[in-house]
C-alpha cells in the first residue's frame, strides 16, 4: 500500500490481491480497522489507501563506504528512523561528508532500511583532497588517482609552475571543480606530501587523506604541561588509597598509554575480589577547557604501524594519565565480589590513587602461564585464568560468539619502512583482559542506567536476515551445515567445529562483516554481538572520548541527552574514519613488505585459501600476511568455466578443475602497484579437484583433512637457488584491489 503504484482498493480488492482465503476475513477487517486507527491508513467510499505522509525528498549527510555505497544520516527528524542507503550507481559523484539531497524510493524498503537515491549535492564535506599522480596525458596534464573517488573516476591536475611534478609523487589538491560520474574532477595543486616510493611519509599521507588531527593547539599543550608530571599529594589525599593492592598493567609491546591495571584475590569463602583500574583522566581533562575541546574533535587515539595520532598529548596520554608502574596514579576504581561460580555478589566503584607494581606485556605475561618465565605475580595471573574461565563459560550460556582472530603487526622501522611481521594469537592473556574490561563496562552502564542517568551506551544491532542467510549459504560453501538463520547457539556451534580447520579464521571474519556495525548512542537497544542488554565503553578513556564522557556523568556531571547524542554521533562517525585510515597505510605497508620479498627471491611461493568465488573470479587470502588476491577467471586456465550459484564454486567444463571458498592456493607474485595498490598474482599449485563426480562434501572433507599437509609438509624454501623471473608455462594470473582484514590495536580493550 505504501507503494506509489498503489491505487485504493476495497477490502474484498486487498484480499483477493494478497490471495487470502475467505475464512480470514474478520481477521484482515481487525487489521484494517487498526491501521485507520493508527492514522496510517484512509478509508474512503469503503476503501484503502496509505496516507502519504512522508516526505519524498529529504537531506542529510552521506557517508560513503570503501565498496562505493553510502549511508545518508539526516539532518532533521523526519518518519524514518534509520538511515537511507543509496546504492553505488545512485550516489551521483557525492563523496564522503556532503550534505546531499535524497529522494526516497517509498516502493523499496530492504534489511538495509529504506533506499534512495542522490538528486542534489547541497554542499561538499571538503575543499581538498590527497592523491597520487598516475600519468601524464598528451596535453600535459597529470591524471591523478585519488583513493575518496576510485579507480573510475577520472581526475584531472593542470601543471603548476610552484613545483616540478613526476608519477608517482604524492600531492594534496584544491577542488575547482568536482565533475560527476561521466565528467572528469578538475584540480589545481595545493602542497607535495613526498612520492609513494618513500614509506616514510605514509601516515603523512593519510592524515591529509583523511583528514584527521595530528597537531595539539598551543593552549591544549600548555595546559597539559601545567597538570605537572606527579600526583600531588593534595590529589591523593581525597581519594580513597588502593596503594596496598597487588595491582598491575598488560598491555601489547608497544602500548605507552596505560589506560587499565587489574587486581585480583580470592577470600577463604571463595570469593573473588576483582579489581579494575581505570586511569582518572576526567580529573584532568575537564568541561570547557582547550585539553576536552581537542579531544572531542579528535573523538579517538588513531594507530598506525610504528606511531600514534594520541587524543591527549603526550604529557598526560604517556605520563600522568598512563598507569606506569611503581608510582603514584589517580584511577577510577570498579570493586567487584564474585562468586565461584562467577556471578556478580556486589560492586563499587571509587576514585582511588594506586600504584601498579608490574608492566606486563602479554607475551611476557603468557610466558609467566606457560612456567617458562618465573614471577612473584604467577598466583596473581593464574587467578586470574581461573576467573576468566568462569566470565568465559558465563558469555556463552548467555548466547555470545567468542571470536579469537590473530592480529598481524607489521614492523617498520623509524623511516616507516616495513621490515617483518608479528603474528599475535588471541591467548589467554587477552581473553583475560578482554573480560575483565567487558565485565566493568557492563556493570558502569547497568549502574548508571538503574540509576535513571543519560549516558553514550555502546550499541550493536542484531544482523540482518539477509546477512544471516548470505553467511549460511557461505559456511555451506565450506562444508559446514547451518540453518537458513541460524541461532546464536547454531553459529557458537559451527565456530567451535571449524575452529579445528584452516577456514576459522576467513568464517569468523565473514560472518563479523555480515554483522552490523556497533556504534554510540545516548539511547539503549543492547548488544547483541555480547548478548548484553546494558554496555558502555569506559576503560579506555586516555584514547576514546566517550569513555571520558561516561567517567564524568559516574561522579555526577552533566548528563543531558542532546549533548550525548551529538557526542556518540560524531565518536562513531570518527572511529569509522580513524578505522579506514588505519586499515590503508597497513595495506601499503604489507605491500611494500611483500615487493621487497619478491625482489629478494622473485620465485617465493606464498600459501592462500580460497575466500570468496565470484561468477568474475577467484579472491583468496595470502596466509602469511593476511592480505587479500583476487584472479579473474579469464585467467584461471584454458577452460571455459560456469559459476555454480548455490554452491558458490566456479566449475571448468572442459577439465573438470573447480574452484570453490576453503580450496588450498599456492601463488605467485607477478608485481605490485603502490598507486592503485593493486596485486598481480598467478596460480602455481591447487588442491582443488579434477574429477567432475566429487561432490562438493566429499571435496570439503578431504580438503580439510589435507590442509596441515599441504600447508606444512615440506613446505620449505625452494630447491634450486636460481631466481627465475619468467613466467612458468600455462600459470594463471590476474589483476586485484588489495586489501587487509582491520586488526585491533589494543587486543581485549576495543
Amino acid at each position: 500500500m505504501g507503494g506509489k503504484s498503489f491505487m485504493p482498493l476495497s477490502k474484498e480488492e486487498l484480499m483477493q490481491r494478497l490471495a487470502l482465503p475467505p475464512q480470514h476475513e474478520p481477521i484482515f477487517q481487525d487489521v484494517l480497522n487498526e491501521l485507520v486507527e493508527s492514522n496510517l491508513v484512509l478509508c474512503e467510499q469503503n476503501r484503502y489507501a496509505w496516507k502519504k505522509s512522508r516526505s519524498d525528498v529529504v537531506t542529510g549527510t552521506i557517508k560513503m563506504h570503501p565498496r562505493g555505497f553510502g549511508f545518508v544520516q539526516l539532518n532533521a527528524p523526519t518518519d524514518y528512523d534509520q538511515d537511507i542507503f543509496i546504492p553505488k550507481h545512485l550516489t551521483k559523484n557525492a563523496v564522503d561528508g556532503d550534505v546531499v539531497e535524497v529522494l526516497v524510493n517509498q516502493e523499496v524498503i530492504s534489511d538495509k532500511g529504506p533506499e534512495g537515491k542522490v538528486i542534489a549535492i547541497l554542499s561538499r564535506g571538503r575543499t581538498h583532497m590527497a592523491g597520487i599522480i598516475r600519468h601524464v596525458d598528451q596535453e600535459g596534464s597529470f591524471i591523478v588517482h585519488v583513493p575518496l573517488l576510485g579507480t573510475q573516476q577520472r581526475v584531472v591536475l593542470h601543471p603548476t609552475d610552484e613545483r616540478a611534478l613526476q608519477i608517482g609523487d604524492r600531492i594534496v589538491m584544491e577542488i575547482v571543480d568536482w565533475g560527476s560520474k561521466e565528467t572528469e574532477t578538475l584540480c589545481r595543486f595545493s602542497h607535495y606530501l613526498g612520492h609513494i616510493s618513500d614509506p616514510s611519509c605514509d601516515i603523512y599521507a593519510a592524515i591529509e587523506e583523511f583528514e584527521l588531527r595530528s597537531d595539539f593547539t598551543t593552549r591544549a599543550i600548555e595546559e597539559a604541561e601545567s597538570l605537572g608530571k606527579v600526583v600531588s599529594q593534595k590529589d591523593i589525599k581525597s581519594r580513597e588509597d588502593l596503594r596496598h593492592l597487588t595491582t598491575f598493567t598488560i598491555d601489547p609491546d608497544t602500548a605507552k598509554d596505560f589506560d587499565d591495571a587489574l587486581s585480583l584475590t580470592r577470600d577463604d569463602n571463595g570469593i573473588y575480589h576483582l579489581g579494575v583500574h581505570i586511569a582518572d583522566v576526567s580529573h584532568y581533562v575537564r568541561p570547557g577547557t582547550a585539553l576536552d575541546a581537542e579531544a572531542q574533535v579528535r573523538c579517538n587515539s588513531t594507530y598506525f604501524p610504528g606511531c600514534c595520532i594520541p587524543m591527549l598529548p603526550g604529557a598526560l596520554s604517556e605520563n600522568l594519565c598512563s598507569l606506569k608502574p611503581n608510582v603514584n596514579r589517580l584511577a577510577v576504581s570498579v570493586l567487584m565480589r564474585i562468586d565461584a561460580s562467577g556471578k556478580l555478589i556486589d560492586y563499587r566503584f571509587s576514585r582511588s590513587v594506586i600504584k601498579s607494581c608490574k608492566r606486563f606485556t602479554y607475551k611476557e605475561a603468557k610466558k609467566v602461564l606457560d612456567g617458562q618465565k618465573s614471577s612473584p605475580h604467577k598466583a596473581n595471573l593464574d587467578l586470574m585464568v581461573e576467573l576468566c574461565r568462569l566470565f568465559k563459560q558465563k558469555r556463552y550460556e548467555r548466547g555470545s560468539i567468542e571470536f579469537s582472530l590473530p592480529e598481524l603487526v607489521v614492523l617498520v622501522d623509524e623511516k616507516g619502512k616495513p621490515h617483518a611481521t608479528d603474528y599475535i594469537t588471541y591467548d589467554i592473556t587477552h581473553q583475560m583482559v578482554e573480560e575483565f574490561m567487558l565485565k566493568a563496562n557492563e556493570v558502569v552502564a547497568w549502574d548508571l542506567s538503574e540509576r535513571g542517568k543519560n549516558l553514550t551506551y555502546r550499541i550493536h544491532d542484531e544482523p540482518a536476515e539477509e546477512n544471516l542467510r548470505d553467511f549460511s549459504v557461505l559456511a555451506t560453501a565450506f562444508g559446514f551445515r547451518l540453518p537458513d538463520i541460524p541461532t546464536p547457539r547454531d553459529l557458537q556451534k559451527l565456530f567451535e567445529e571449524a575452529g579445528e580447520t584452516a577456514y576459522s579464521n576467513y568464517l569468523a571474519s565473514s560472518y563479523i562483516r555480515r554483522m552490523r556495525l556497533a556504534a554510540y548512542s545516548a539511547e539503549n537497544i543492547g548488544h547483541y554481538g555480547l548478548s548484553l542488554t546494558h554496555y558502555c565503553h569506559f576503560t579506555s578513556p586516555i584514547r576514546r572520548y566517550v569513555d571520558l564522557v561516561v567517567h564524568r556523568i559516574l561522579f555526577g556531571e552533566s548528563d543531558v541527552f542532546e549533548y550525548l547524542q551529538q557526542v556518540a554521533s560524531q565518536c562513531s562517525e570518527q572511529e569509522r574514519i580513524s578505522a579506514k585510515a588505519e586499515n590503508s597505510v597497513v595495506v601499503l605497508k604489507k605491500l611494500r613488505l611483500l615487493q621487497e620479498m619478491h625482489q629478494k627471491d622473485p620465485s617465493q611461493e606464498f600459501r592462500a585459501i580460497i575466500t570468496r568465488v565470484k561468477n568474475f573470479g577467484i579472491y583468496f587470502e595470502i596466509i602469511d600476511l593476511l592480505l587479500e588476491g583476487f584472479i579473474h577467471i579469464s585467467d584461471l586456465g584454458e577452460d571455459y568455466f560456469v559459476f555454480e550459484d548455490e554452491q558458490m564454486l566456479l566449475r571448468g567444463t572442459r577439465h573438470g578443475a573447480r574452484y570453490a571458498p576453503g580450496d588450498n592456493l599456492v601463488v605467485m607474485l607477478e608485481s605490485v602497484d603502490f598507486i592503485s595498490q593493486e596485486t598481480k598474482w598467478y596460480i602455481v599449485a591447487s588442491d582443488s579437484p579434477q574429477r567432475t563426480g566429487e561432490t562438493l562434501k566429499q571435496h570439503k572433507k578431504a580438503s580439510q583433512k589435507k590442509s596441515e599437509k599441504f600447508f606444512n609438509k615440506k613446505w620449505a624454501p625452494k630447491k634450486s637457488s636460481q631466481k627465475n623471473t619468467a613466467r612458468p608455462k600455462n600459470v594463471k594470473s590476474s589483476k586485484n584491489r588489495s586489501s587487509s582484514k582491520k586488526s585491533k590495536k589494543k587486543p581485549g580493550k576495543k
